[in-house]
């Protein structure tokens, strides 16, 4: 049998803006890339900025540079249903896999959907009316539409079955990876604290941009209690900005923490594993996420984690870390504390931490992300059609 031919839509992707989505596709498809297999054919479709950040993902597969940058999403939405569907037609694809959550409406080859979470139904007051509107408007349509619904936990699985009503068994498990950590030089990790103003301070790390599910503003306080009792900690914040930052600056100052909480900003890779690598614990206060990656990083590279007990975080972390109401200011700072006084409880977090995060193999999320593949080709030959849910616009080629 010759190779399914699957095109994966990328258009969407703009690089440092999606968050957790653009390292889970990157790896993901790189790691595919490694793979030692000739049943499917992938063909990439990108956005110009996504070319100049990821030129390794580009030399992997063969690529398509869409007539955009990707920052407006009108335009991509458009390019999705004209450009997008001309070159899946020119290619002759048998599949096309929209890695962003959403499919267009206008089409003319099947699909697969990859649903990073259902933060938009969860809370709908984090995003603006139009974008809500959007995105309760398109993804229960395009996940109904879909031949395979691909989703990275089973707390979303669920959360997909309930919200929008499908067959669970119309969705796959394709979990994120980890690579072993390089060890961290320490000078070199020594210089990153001194250039980023934490000297040799005992340190919090929590890297994520500041929207408002984030919630770093909880964190700031519950920090504020342990700043109070222990002159020595800080609290290191990296990450872009974003609806929050102002709250966030806000409760800063408020607080008197201005010494005590550093904000990097968009720190290059070398410095954010340089960070994870000497950081007393990861404090993960997050009010919603599908999968977390920053817990899976920080397991990894041998640092115990403090994380919200909700959403997908419980799935992941499991017994390996210390699971905390994300509104618990209190138990919060008890949290970190122990994390500060207690070595022979974070050795225990450590380790359980270590066992845990090597079940989690980039390799093992590119045979599942192929075996979703495969299943979506033979489901539609089952169903004897191209598409489960016929569009065919008839764009001209």
């Amino acid at each position: 049998m010759s190779a399914v031919r699957v095109g994966a839509n990328l258009l969407w992707l703009v690089p440092g803006v999606v968050g957790g989505s653009e390292e889970y596709s990157v790896r993901a498809l790189e790691s595919l890339a490694r793979l030692p297999q000739s049943r499917v054919a992938v063909t990439l479709f990108v956005n110009r900025e996504l070319q100049r950040a990821h030129p390794d993902l580009l030399a992997s597969f063969p690529t398509v540079i869409g007539p955009l940058s990707g920052e407006s999403r009108a335009r991509r939405v458009v390019t999705e249903a004209t450009w997008l569907a001309r070159q899946a037609r020119a290619e002759r694809l048998d599949l096309l896999h929209h890695l962003g959550g959403t499919m267009p409406v206008v089409r003319s080859t099947p699909g697969l959907v990859t649903i990073h979470d259902l933060q938009p139904f969860a809370f709908p007051e984090h995003f603006s009316r139009v974008k809500r509107a959007y995105l309760r408007a398109t993804v229960p349509t395009s996940v109904k539409r879909a031949v395979v619904v691909i989703v990275l936990t089973e707390f979303i699985r669920q959360d997909v079955v309930e919200r929008i009503g499908i067959d669970p068994e119309k969705i796959l498990l394709v979990p994120p990876g980890i690579d072993p950590p390089l060890p961290i030089d320490p000078a070199v990790a020594l210089a990153t604290r001194r250039r980023h103003g934490i000297g040799e301070a005992p340190f919090f790390l929590y890297p994520a941009i500041t929207y408002a599910h984030k919630n770093h503003v909880s964190l700031v306080r519950a920090f504020g209690r342990v700043a109070a009792v222990d002159d020595r900690p800080k609290l290191v914040l990296t990450g872009g900005e974003a609806d929050a930052e102002d709250a966030l600056r806000t409760e800063i100052s408020r607080l008197g923490l201005g010494d005590r909480v550093v904000r990097t900003g968009r720190v290059p890779r070398a410095d954010l594993d340089a960070l994870f690598s000497e950081a007393r614990a990861l404090t993960f206060p997050s009010l919603y996420e599908g999968f977390g990656i920053p817990v899976l990083e920080a397991m990894s590279r041998g640092v115990p984690v403090i994380a919200s007990a909700t959403a997908a975080l419980p799935e992941v972390l499991g017994d390996a870390g210390v699971l905390v109401e994300p509104g618990d200011e209190v138990a919060w700072s008890d949290a970190m504390v122990r994390m500060l006084d207690d070595d022979e409880h974070r050795a225990a977090m450590v380790a359980r931490g270590s066992r845990r995060a090597a079940r989690f193999t980039w390799s093992a999320s590119a045979e599942a992300m192929l075996r979703a593949y495969e299943v979506a080709f033979v489901r539609l030959a089952e169903q004897g059609a191209r598409d489960p849910a016929p569009f065919d616009p008839g764009v001209p080629s």
